[in-house]
């Protein structure tokens, strides 16, 4: 169920190994969240990735479930399949691998990996109903039977990559959830991940005419083990913060909890301004503009009357305070752009009741899920698609 990368991934190595394989998906594209990533250029995996560190770029509530899959299928290994398909690739950023000739190339080539397994497909193909068949012994499966748009289906093993609610305009939808709970798993709650982060109109005032503008920054939230720290690029639109950063911290940020952002983390701002104080007369906006695009700069020294003045006019203390507050400022979102943004979906089906080997359901045996679906959100950068390979190679070693 789902022609994404996971389910396409899986189909094709479950049917490479000479196994009868049918993919099912309701909508009329195929793989268009592969074809809309990275601009058209699909960040497919990222080299920085540590199986045996997975916690550090993977979150769950069950952190160490994911290691299993990821150390048996690495980004070593998608990219030798890339290269035998004749395609190429680039880094761009910090381990993030791109595909030259662009995602409709990694589409094709799940495609044609499928054609060599032999895996039919029917898309798009809605599904009414999926029953779980009793075996001939207490506990035991018969498999299942599902009630198609092209009939009815009957089948050993069944694989749910039917992705997240991210996105929803090209097709996603809550099916897995719905599905999971039918067969008596718990959900993580879902929410919106990588998704850019929304703050009050009133507050918000000041900086929407600084929408486009991209700084790179260092960013916080959190405490403990559920705290996020980035150091990328974070861009002003005129709702709220997006870019890099904010992607990656949207995924540890809760309701409720503020961020704390550095906007000039190579530097100690209080320092350098008491330094250059005894020599100009210049407008502290101007001065700032040595570190702070010229938009931003005099935007920050508007913020208060005191810091409209030359700078060897504005007194000690309050050259800190500028300092604090550029570098040390506290924001509270009201909340984000929402899935139809969301680059992601955290949550999903609980980790602890599938197999880590398998990814099979312990609760119903013959029942799988890999990639998106289940509570296993990457960071921004290529590691969700390498989670969707990773999982989906699991699963067909194991069918």
């Amino acid at each position: 169920m789902g022609a994404g990368a996971a389910g396409l991934f899986c189909a094709a190595q479950a049917g490479r190994r000479g196994l009868r394989v049918l993919i099912i998906d309701h909508a009329t594209a195929v793989a268009e969240k592969i074809r809309i990533s990275g601009g058209g250029r699909c960040n497919f995996t990222n080299r920085d990735l540590d199986p045996r560190q997975a916690h550090r770029h993977f979150i769950s509530q069950n952190p160490k479930f994911c290691r299993s899959a990821l150390s048996r299928y690495t980004p070593a290994d998608f990219i030798t399949l890339m290269q035998k398909h004749g395609l190429g690739y680039h880094e761009k950023h910090k381990g993030q691998l791109f595909c030259d000739e662009g995602s409709g190339a990694i589409i094709d080539l799940l495609l044609e990996e499928c054609r060599l397994g032999g895996v039919t497909r029917w898309q798009p193909c809605s599904v009414e109903e999926i029953q779980g068949l009793a075996g001939e012994t207490a506990g035991a499966g018969a498999g299942f039977l599902l009630q198609t748009a092209n009939g009815a289906v009957r089948t050993r093993k069944l694989v749910i990559a039917t992705g997240g609610l991210s996105i929803p305009k090209i097709g996603a939808t809550d099916f897995g959830f719905r599905l999971a709970r039918q067969f008596g798993h718990h959900i993580i709650e879902p929410r919106p991940a990588l998704v850019p982060l929304t703050f009050p109109a009133e507050l918000w005032q000041p900086f929407a005419a600084l929408a486009g503008l991209a700084i790179p920054v260092a960013v916080g939230t959190g405490s403990g083990k559920q705290a996020g720290h980035f150091h990328e690029d974070l861009l002003f639109t005129h709702r709220g913060l997006s870019g890099p950063a904010i992607l990656q911290i949207s995924s540890y940020w809760q309701p409720g909890q503020a961020l704390q952002l550095n906007l000039l983390p190579d530097v100690r701002l209080d320092a350098a301004l008491l330094a250059q104080k005894p020599g100009t007369r210049k407008q502290l906006a101007n001065v700032l503009t040595q570190w702070l695009p010229e938009r931003l700069a005099h935007t920050w020294a508007a913020r208060r009357e005191e810091w409209s003045r030359p700078l060897n006019d504005i007194p000690d203390r309050m050259l800190r305070a500028l300092g604090e507050s550029l570098q040390a400022w506290s924001l509270l979102p009201n909340g984000s752009e929402g899935f139809r943004k969301a680059e992601v979906t955290r949550g999903g089906v609980d980790t602890r009741e599938l197999s880590s080997q398998t990814m099979e359901s312990t609760l119903q045996p013959g029942l799988h899920f890999i990639g998106e679906v289940v509570d296993v959100t990457g960071w921004l950068g290529g590691y969700n698609f390498q989670w969707a390979w990773s999982s989906a190679y699991a699963c067909a070693e194991a069918l």
